[in-house]
């Protein structure tokens, strides 16, 4: 049986339990009231504490960095959302305002396009209205003009048969002899044939053919009878009779050939006095206004002349002054073509000869341009000048050797292509890098 040590952890082990002590038996003092043993206190470790205490504050800084960031990130999160909800109200806005704008814009269209129908009908409602009112009036004039034509026609002849039955009884009586009754057809010969003359020329008139020898012969036979008339009437009756008679004899067919010359004017489209003078007066206007246009026309090409060689001469001026090298070179070329030195042909070739570009470029300007293309470029990529044309030159070298053999399929080996300009690398870097914050800027 192994031993125990009679001490434990600074205590008395109590006595083992023997088998044949099986009685109450009262405590030890020792047992009953053990005193406390100082311990030695263990050794403190002074750097491990210190590293425990920098562990502790590290991992309660970064505890305290993790809630800070993801405080931020929330708030960025909260702040984001926000703005993308005010982006998006905005935009919703925007999208209201333009459809409405574009749904006003339509409807103005529509109505303006309902109003311009409206305004076309209605114009051409008014068109066929006047156009009618015009077509009634011109029917009416056509018609009251018939009336009047047949009216006026229908008068003559009354007139005629009334001037021929006045005249034919001083002529029945100047051929009547009893012993020669067949000559009193004579008179119905004279007037009648006078009628029927006149008649020939209506048909002729209608038939768009000459008539004027119709109007002469029956006018010929109205003065034969009226100097039947008048001698008869002096002789044998009073010289009212004669000369009422005689007047009768030329009236008739006179009235009647009136009536006919009528009918030819208006056949002919002939104008009447007044329309001959306003028709004089309008051309004597036009003629005037086109003078007056001519005269006004020849003032202003004068002027644009002395505008033209004014500027012209200027010119001249100012190139002699700005570009005398220029202009000698232009003097020589002009004198071998025969040409002015500032002449369109010549000024361009002797600007070319000297400066070797065209007119209004040099080699300052050029330059300039350029300079200030490349410092564009470099504003909108945020890439310094000098690295873009250090870029730019880098990548315009040939990349892979020239070599007379080329197997097929070509056969690459390792350092067969100069390596790139770092200087790329980086301008690419930093053109993406603006890019991305541009980017992240306007989101």
């Amino acid at each position: 049986m192994t031993a125990s040590p009679s001490i434990a952890n600074g205590s008395t082990r109590p006595r083992a339990v023997q088998f044949a002590d099986w009685r109450i038996t009262q405590p030890d003092k020792e047992q009953s009231s053990p005193q406390p043993v100082e311990t030695a206190e263990p050794a403190v470790d002074l750097v491990a504490a210190a590293e425990a205490a920098a562990i502790r504050a590290r991992s309660e800084a970064e505890v305290e960095k993790a809630r800070i960031l993801a405080e931020a990130e929330a708030e960025a999160i909260r702040t984001k959302a926000a703005e993308e909800a005010r982006k998006l109200a905005l935009a919703n806005n925007r999208n209201e305002r333009k459809e409405a704008e574009e749904q006003a814009a339509s409807e103005a269209r529509i109505a303006e396009h309902n109003r311009r129908r409206e305004d076309a009908d209605r114009a051409r409602e008014e068109a066929a209205q006047t156009a009618e009112k015009k077509k009634h009036a011109a029917e009416a004039g056509e018609a009251e003009q018939a009336k009047a034509e047949d009216k006026w026609s229908d008068y003559a002849r009354g007139f005629y048969i009334v001037c021929a039955i006045v005249a034919l009884p001083v002529q029945v009586a100047a051929f009547y002899d009893p012993n020669a009754l067949w000559l009193m057809a004579a008179p119905l010969m004279l007037e009648g044939g006078a009628w029927v003359v006149l008649k020939g020329a209506a048909a002729a008139v209608a038939a768009r053919r000459p008539h004027w020898h119709y109007r002469l012969i029956a006018w010929l036979l109205a003065f034969i009878a009226a100097a039947i008339n008048l001698w008869h009437g002096l002789n044998a009756f009073d010289p009212a009779t004669a000369i009422a008679t005689a007047f009768a004899s030329v009236a008739g067919p006179g009235v009647w050939d009136l009536h006919e010359h009528g009918r030819i004017r208006k056949r002919d489209g002939a104008l009447t006095r007044r329309e001959r003078r306003a028709k004089r007066k309008t051309e004597r206007a036009e003629a005037a206004r086109l003078a007056a246009e001519a005269k006004q026309r020849a003032a202003d090409a004068k002027v644009a002349r002395e505008a033209a060689e004014k500027a012209r001469t200027e010119l001249r001026e100012t190139r002699q002054r700005e570009f005398p090298e220029v202009w000698k070179e232009a003097v020589k070329i002009g004198a071998a073509l025969g040409k002015e030195p500032d002449d369109s042909a010549v000024w361009p070739r002797a600007y070319r000869n000297i400066e070797g570009t065209d007119p209004g470029e040099s080699i300052t300007s050029i330059s300039s341009r350029r300079a200030a293309e490349k410092r564009v470029e470099a504003a909108l990529t945020g890439t310094p000048v000098s690295t873009l044309s250090k870029t730019t030159n880098a990548q315009r070298a040939i990349q892979t050797p020239r070599s007379g053999y080329k197997p097929n399929p070509p056969r690459r080996t390792k350092g067969d292509t100069p390596r790139y300009n770092r200087a790329a690398g980086r301008a690419h870097a930093d053109l993406l890098r603006t890019r991305n914050a541009r980017q992240k800027d306007a989101s």
